[in-house]
């Protein structure tokens, strides 16, 4: 075993101050990782880090520093990247207390860069906004308004206000002119809590549209603790714009990110930029998903623009690194850049591009390290142990996915915290493990077999292809082994959240500039 450095919060915090590239990750799962952490630590949970950090750590030659809160998942984590061909990898000294002892600020919830920064836009700009109460009384007077829904378009989905129209953050400034065609329309933009309400509000104002525009106050948290109603299933997206629609909003875009001093490149600098071993560069097509699927740059990753400027770190995991933006018309690339921009991130627009470059298709594929050897059994197989006593299913996918459905008497486990899941199992014969695809189930194969004499088999296409085959499932947290502790329940998500979770959530936000002034590390800047 190879002896692992430790590294000091006075290191890192001069290393952010100097705007050197570095990557600070949280190896516990999404709950813990939640209640409290650095403001630009990344969160790749030791359960998924093969699965995960080739794409969100690119350069293997990365500062990286791991922590945990003294579950020894740390030192586990920094011995895996260094099988995985990392070569400067290091232990926060003392974890979280040691960040904590030596006067490092710690944040609570999710995407905290992202959040903290747009309660600072909304500071410095005075983005306009509008009540729950007031924005209610203009749809129940059929007032000349339209409500732009900011988020993903499964989330507006879940729930959203009535009427409202989903056109994801950084489709606002391409699609607004043909949904608000008339310029005394009043534009409401809204999301769940407040961060792409105000982004999204902020973005038009910026690109100089016509019409008032303003944020849904705190969103649909607001809307909720204002005792109105919620719409949920409805269908309503954007539609295509016309050519002169297109090149008008690619005109504002692009002036919004030259005052935000974003960077232009064409591809011989974009080679350039990537082929400098002491730099890392991330390559983000910020289209839809469709368009990315349907043709794209080669080597891009899809990674929507609104979503993008949201989760920042949840993709772009080392801060210092360089960002390259890419679409085919001059509009959602410069948007989500001029935010990036004011993010601190040295970001660029890939210029010059015509359909010829967009010659690579199908969805985006993470990169993974070489496959473990297991031992597999097929749907029919696993169907006949199950008819007899002995076999013990550990089912390895999100804890959401499995209450949701699974494969009937499975055990839910989280692969990090295997050994204490022994202890909750019943006696098997045999183990079989499975997820949705078997992928990670395929890494907690080895490290089960690793930790038992019991025979361990792996389902051969996962608890899909169980589904796939017509067999039988249970829903419910019916066996659970450990806690959820993988996902972090969002106060602003679902609809069935306390009214004092949502209150203390804005309370939270509201609280996040007085933390960025303590912290002093974000390199934020407001244009």
């Amino acid at each position: 075993m190879t002896t692992v450095t430790t590294r000091h919060y006075h290191s890192i915090r001069s290393a952010l101050l100097a705007h050197q590239e570095l990557a600070l990750i949280d190896v516990r799962e999404e709950d813990p990782f939640a209640q409290e952490h650095p403001l630009f630590a990344a969160n790749i949970p030791l359960s998924k880090l093969e699965l995960e950090v080739y794409d969100r750590v690119p350069r293997r030659s990365t500062a990286i520093t791991v922590y945990d809160n003294g579950e020894g998942l740390a030192a586990v984590a920094a011995q895996r990247l260094l099988a995985l061909g990392y070569s400067d990898v290091a232990v926060l000294e003392g974890g979280l207390a040691g960040w904590r002892a030596a006067g490092g600020e710690l944040f609570r919830d999710v995407n905290v860069p992202s959040k903290a920064f747009g309660e600072l836009v909304e500071s410095v700009r005075h983005t306009p906004s509008l009540a729950a109460e007031q924005v209610q009384a203009l749809l129940d007077d059929n007032a000349n308004v339209v409500v732009l829904d900011a988020r993903r378009f499964d989330e507006y989905q879940t729930m959203s206000i009535p009427g409202g129209i989903s056109v994801p953050g950084a489709e606002l400034v391409l699609r607004v002119a043909e949904l608000a065609p008339d310029p005394t329309t009043q534009v409401i933009v809204n999301c769940a809590g407040r961060t792409r309400s105000i982004i999204g509000t902020q973005s038009l104002v910026n690109a100089g549209i016509r019409n008032p525009v303003a944020a849904l106050r705190n969103g649909t948290i607001g809307w909720t603790l204002a005792g109105q109603q919620l719409a949920h299933g409805q269908e309503r997206r954007f539609t295509a714009v016309s050519d002169a629609t297109r090149a008008n909003a690619a005109q504002q875009a692009r002036e919004v990110a030259d005052r935000a001093g974003v960077v232009r490149i064409e591809r011989a600098g974009l080679a350039s930029w990537q082929a400098e071993a002491g730099r890392t560069t991330y390559l983000f097509d910020v289209r839809t998903p469709e368009e990315y699927s349907a043709g794209h740059l080669p080597g891009s990753r899809s990674v929507p623009g609104g979503q993008l400027v949201q989760e920042t770190d949840h993709v772009a995991s080392v801060r210092g690194a360089r960002i390259v933006l890419v679409d085919d018309d001059g509009v959602r690339a410069n948007m989500s850049a001029s935010w990036l921009a004011q993010m601190g991130w040295q970001v660029a627009v890939l210029d010059g591009l015509g359909a010829a470059d967009f010659s690579a298709s199908g969805d985006w594929q993470a990169q993974v390290p070489a496959l473990p050897a297991a031992n597999e059994v097929d749907v029919q197989q696993l169907a006949s142990w199950l008819a007899e006593d002995g076999t013990v299913v550990l089912d390895f996918t999100a804890s959401a996915n499995y209450v949701k459905r699974h494969i009937p008497g499975a055990h839910w486990a989280i692969r990090a915290q295997l050994a204490e899941a022994l202890e909750h199992l019943p006696e098997a014969r045999r183990y079989v493990l499975t997820c949705g695809s078997s992928l990670l189930a395929r890494f907690a194969a080895r490290d089960l077999q690793a930790l038992t004499r019991t025979p361990v088999y792996l389902l051969e296409g996962g608890t899909a292809r169980w589904i796939a085959a017509g067999q039988a499932l249970e829903s419910g947290e019916t066996h659970l082994a450990v806690p959820r502790s993988d996902r972090y329940r969002r106060p602003y998500e679902g609809t069935d959240n306390p009214r004092e979770a949502m209150q203390g959530y804005l309370d939270w936000e509201f609280g996040l500039i007085a933390q960025l002034e303590r912290d002093g590390t974000h390199g934020f800047k407001v244009i």
